[in-house]
This record gives C-alpha cells, sequence and structure tokens, in this order.
C-alpha cells in the first residue's frame, strides 16, 4: 500500500495556490491512477481517432500511375538522400564514393566520444564543435542542392 501525503489545508499558502487553480500537483496527486488509468488511454484514443478522422476524410494521394515505357530523363533519389547521391556522382572512383558515404554515419557515431571530452553544453562555449557543426550543415546543403543540378553544373551551381 503506497503512502500518499495529504495535504494541509488550512495551509495559507496552499489555499492560495488552489485558488488560483494552482497545487494539486503541490502536494502529491499520484500518477497511478489518475493520470495513467484514466488520462493515457483517453489521449491515446484520440489520437488515433484523429489520424483515422483525418486519413478517411483527406485521404493522401497516390500519385499518377507508373509508364514502364517512359524513363525520365533525371532519376533523383528522395530528398533526404541528395547529398549522398552527390557524393556518388562526384567521386570519380566510385569505391572511393561508397567509402565516403560509409564515414559519414562512422563519424556521427564518434561524435558523443569526443563531445565528452568538453563539459560546456552552452555552443558558444564550445568554438570547435560549432564549427564543425556549421561546416558539416553547409556541405550537406551544398551536396544536397547540387544532387538537384546537372553533373556539369552541380559543384559550382552554375557560377563559375
Amino acid at each position: 500500500m503506497s503512502t500518499l501525503k495529504k495535504p494541509d489545508l488550512s495551509d495559507p499558502q496552499l489555499r492560495a495556490k488552489l485558488a488560483k487553480g494552482m497545487g494539486h500537483n503541490y502536494y502529491g496527486e499520484p500518477a497511478w491512477p489518475n493520470d495513467l488509468l484514466y488520462i493515457f488511454p483517453v489521449v491515446i484514443v484520440g489520437t488515433i481517432a484523429l489520424c483515422v478522422g483525418l486519413a478517411v476524410l483527406d485521404p493522401a494521394m497516390i500519385g499518377e500511375p507508373a509508364d514502364p515505357f517512359a524513363t525520365p530523363l533525371e532519376i533523383l533519389p528522395e530528398w533526404y538522400f541528395w547529398p549522398v547521391f552527390q557524393i556518388l556522382r562526384v567521386v570519380p572512383n566510385k569505391l572511393l564514393g561508397i567509402v565516403a558515404m560509409a564515414s559519414i554515419p562512422l563519424g556521427l557515431m564518434l561524435v558523443p566520444f569526443i563531445e565528452s571530452v568538453n563539459k560546456f553544453q552552452n555552443p558558444f562555449r564550445r568554438p570547435v564543435a560549432t564549427a564543425v557543426f556549421l561546416f558539416g550543415t553547409a556541405v550537406t546543403l551544398w551536396l544536397g542542392i547540387g544532387a538537384t543540378l546537372p553533373i556539369d553544373k552541380s559543384l559550382t551551381f552554375g557560377l563559375f
């Protein structure tokens, strides 16, 4: 049997908080059964009902049917694969391109070990990590935008 902390309703501070609508968690309202048994299932069922309602009222269009006899001129992957696709297009040796692609998740796996050296969480107090992040973001955007252009303009965006 759990022990509950009963509120002292003669306390003027608690009465003032309760009058403002605050304080129900101040005196330790238990999560079981109040939240877990009654509120969470309502939220879950409500979320499912909203998703089903949206699916019925505004279904997602599948798109045009595929034509196997008409190949598009430029086949592009989904937008989140554009930087990696650009690496494969630009690097002349395909094995080197695959190594460059594999180095991305390997580098991301090293980040927690590198970051544990610095005790600060503020990005302004970690200038090297912030610079690496901004450089990586710029390169990713550059590669992603370049993937949508023809191969002769993909690295320079046609500016040079």
